[in-house]
């Protein structure tokens, strides 16, 4: 998962895009980048880390222009490399950068296709490979002679969408034209558009993975940008928007409700933090439903992401509500961490236990899914040594027991903990006393609540059914060579001599 901001101004855009991805930084804490347009030339600066440490006061001066894209990072594919980081460019034609959320699941294919089109690929990410398709249906349709028109871009992006496979939310910065955005044909990654008047009555227009972004920047959320769409938004703020793909159809990863999303974000015209107070009341109800003879005394959540969904099920369960767990801000997400050893160390660094709520008392812990098991394992341990008497455990979301192919690091089946596995076998895994998942249907009621006209979503986590094509065995068979921990930590030890600061300007 990624987060991904575009900006065009009459005024210099580095300070909002810094902002806006500091804002986004939940999507990605592995590595961040921004480019901007300055009298026909792109600023730079990319790195692994923190927007806050990237980013220094002497690179902000440097990144001069008043359009610019920005990025931040972590890695679905096995690697952390420095070089990997986003956005991309490419010199031929005009200069094209690109930062992109999601993933493609025809990678390998692109790759040969580059290739046979001798166009160079320095590193195995697919949005480099993205970008030099993008880069070679422009190519052809202006022979290099002009600088594209709108159209000339959304029938480049056409040819795209026709020969790229997955999910993805792009934002491009094209020299001598602007911004340029586009979003894959069933919406599964977030994309919003923003506008705000800027000086002289200039009309500033902002495109982010989350409305949040937007918000704090001081833009108005416009609308989403639809699936399928493409939008130009030109460096003197004539807007262009066409439908670039065929079949387009709204169906969005629910996933991004459950954790992704920031809780102030609205998304395919849903308040994330509404979806997630729905999520808590249908949860409470099928406690109550079927749990009732768990003698339940107080409810606390695994922070943060679960608190409004905890809340709602102490108010509907008529339970007290408390904070049992004392959160270090400054470690990063757990779930997101690239290898097992990193992320049990970072459980028992980030979350410590407050034993006055625990002692003697039958827990309700409330998180917003179980992934690999591993946090909710160590987190139920640090319980019942806090001195809980009992700890039952609820999930917000569905039983995880396939693998993601859309952008999000639920890399192969056999880490999953639920993959082939009875809620029993769990519970006893995590050494909970009792185990509760949301009901699919119930998740599907939470997020629609909000926006009726959502009837699917992209749920292949929790059903195993992939709505792009070539999603199988011989695919997950490559996916469990890129992308899991033992692939993770053998990419991280042949690049550990490179440079981390590639782009030092």
């Amino acid at each position: 998962m990624c987060g991904v901001v575009g900006i065009v101004s009459n005024s210099p855009v580095n300070l909002t895009i810094y902002d806006a991805l500091t804002v986004l930084q939940h999507r990605g804490q592995d590595a961040a980048g921004i480019i901007t347009l300055d009298e026909g030339n792109f600023r730079q600066r990319k790195a692994n880390g923190l927007v806050s440490d990237v980013f220094e006061q002497k690179h902000m001066r440097r990144l001069k222009g008043n359009t610019g894209i920005g990025h931040v990072r972590y890695p679905t594919a096995g690697c952390s490399s420095a070089a990997e980081a986003q956005p991309f460019y490419v010199n031929s034609p005009f200069g094209i950068a690109l930062a992109h959320n999601g993933n493609l699941t025809n990678s390998r294919e692109l790759k040969e296709k580059c290739n046979g089109i001798f166009r160079h690929v320095n590193t195995t990410s697919d949005s480099e490979m993205l970008l030099n398709i993008f880069a070679w249906h422009l190519q052809k349709i202006t022979d290099c002679q002009r600088l594209p028109t709108p159209e000339d871009i959304f029938n480049a992006i056409r040819g795209v969408d026709k020969e790229i496979s997955g999910g993805y939310a792009v934002i491009s910065l094209i020299i001598g034209v602007g911004v340029v955005a586009f979003r894959d044909p069933f919406g599964i990654r977030p994309l919003v558009l923003g506008q705000r008047q800027g000086e002289d009555g200039f009309t500033e227009y902002m495109v982010a993975s989350e409305s949040c972004a937007l918000t704090v920047c001081g833009f108005e959320l416009v609308r989403d940008i639809a699936p399928g769409e493409a939008v130009v938004i030109e460096e003197n703020g004539t807007l262009h928007s066409s439908m670039c793909a065929d079949n387009a159809k709204l169906q969005p990863c629910i996933f991004e409700y459950v954790y992704f999303a920031r809780p102030d974000s609205v998304m395919n015209g849903v308040s994330v933090y509404a979806a997630r107070v729905s999520m808590g009341t249908f949860l409470a109800e099928k406690i109550k439903r079927e749990f009732s003879h768990l003698d339940i005394d107080v409810v606390i959540p695994i922070p943060e992401t679960s608190c409004d969904i905890a809340v709602q099920i102490a108010r509907i369960l008529g339970l007290p509500y408390r904070q049992g767990f004392v959160k270090n801000r400054y470690i990063g997400r757990t779930f997101i961490m690239p290898g097992q050893k990193q992320r049990k160390k970072s459980v028992r660094n980030k979350l410590n236990p407050i034993p006055a709520e625990f002692k003697g008392k039958r827990v309700l812990l409330v998180d917003d899914s179980i992934v690999r098991g591993t946090t909710s394992g160590q987190i139920v341990d640090m319980a019942k040594e806090a001195g809980a008497e009992k700890v039952y455990f609820a999930s917000a979301a569905p039983e995880v027991r396939y693998a993601n192919v859309y952008g999000i690091d639920m890399p192969t089946k056999k880490e999953l903990i639920a993959h082939e596995r009875t809620n029993e076998e769990i519970a006893q895994m995590i050494h909970a006393d009792a185990l509760i998942y949301q009901d699919l249907k119930d998740l599907e009621a939470a997020v629609r609540q909000e926006n009726p006209a959502l009837t699917v979503f992209e749920e292949s986590v929790f059903t195993g059914e992939y709505i792009t094509p070539g999603v199988d065995e011989e695919y997950f068979e490559y996916l469990d060579r890129q992308r899991s921990d033992d692939a993770k930590a053998d990419k991280a030890w042949k690049d550990s001599s490179e440079d981390l600061e590639i782009y030092n300007i």
